[in-house]
């Protein structure tokens, strides 16, 4: 069983540094957070805490309290197993609801389609903004030095369907019978399709991180496809509102 717990030593933030460069193998490039900043941030009443199966730490996350009521929660890693995740964003869901903080906010990768999925479909995570190189070309041995969009998450921590997902009972986003494909995955390729009709659907890679190093050109023109259809209609407005049978987005008009 996977336990979570706030961490607040120099010794456990040491621990956390080792295991984010056992996921992303940052080299000489920055790490995502130093240890400095984690010790800071929990001396300050930040988020920082680790994910245990035994003795041994396989998942940590530190995050910062941010305007209108929220927790932003920065950078999450976890080692390879099943739960773990799950676990973090749970603990992290009730250690917020306890400060009485409305939502959680994150960034992540839209192209990863796990991580999509994980989000949207089993946290109820909506995103609410499309960030382009918002980190600047990125140099882990993840990211293959890719261009960093990102798309903002938002928890609601009390909606309805997030509070069901959060008993583990079922809900999936409906997708109307009209529903069209905007950006359909054929052979690998991204191939754009019509975006006239109330809802859309964007498809992302089955697996962009083994593409990146497979064919970069492919993932550059997945990366540039997304950030067009899926950033594009996000800037005209429209909303993401689930994650179709994980593989892809539900864009809908307000």
């Amino acid at each position: 069983m996977i336990e979570v717990r706030e961490l607040h030593e120099m010794a456990e933030f040491e621990r956390v540094n080792a295991l984010f460069d056992d996921i992303w193998h940052f080299g000489s490039a920055d790490p995502p957070i130093t240890m400095e900043l984690m010790r800071a941030l929990s001396h300050a009443g930040g988020y920082v805490s680790g994910a245990f199966d035994g003795d041994r730490m396989v998942g940590a996350s530190a995050g910062f309290l941010a305007a209108d009521s929220t927790l932003h929660s920065h950078v999450t890693g976890t080692a390879p197993g099943h739960g773990i995740g799950w676990a973090l964003k749970q603990h992290q869901r009730l250690w917020a609801l306890e400060r009485e903080l409305e939502r959680i906010t994150w960034t992540y990768d839209p192209l990863v389609r796990r991580n999509a999925h994980f989000n949207l479909a089993k946290l109820g995570a909506r995103p609410i903004e499309y960030l382009p190189s918002f980190y600047g070309v990125m140099g882990d041995a993840i990211n293959q030095g890719d261009e960093s969009d990102r798309l903002l998450a938002s928890w609601p921590l009390t909606s309805p369907h997030v509070e069901a997902l959060a008993r583990r009972e079922p809900y999936v986003t409906p997708v109307s019978d009209d529903a069209v494909v905007a950006l359909a995955d054929e052979g690998g390729r991204p191939v754009t399709g019509s975006m006239d009709a109330a809802t859309v659907l964007v498809a992302v890679p089955a697996d962009i991180e083994t593409l990146r190093r497979a064919d970069p050109e492919a993932g550059k023109a997945w990366r540039y496809a997304v950030r067009d259809v899926l950033g594009g209609l996000m800037g005209e407005g429209r909303r993401v509102t689930g994650f179709f049978e994980k593989s892809s987005y539900i864009v809908e008009k307000v």
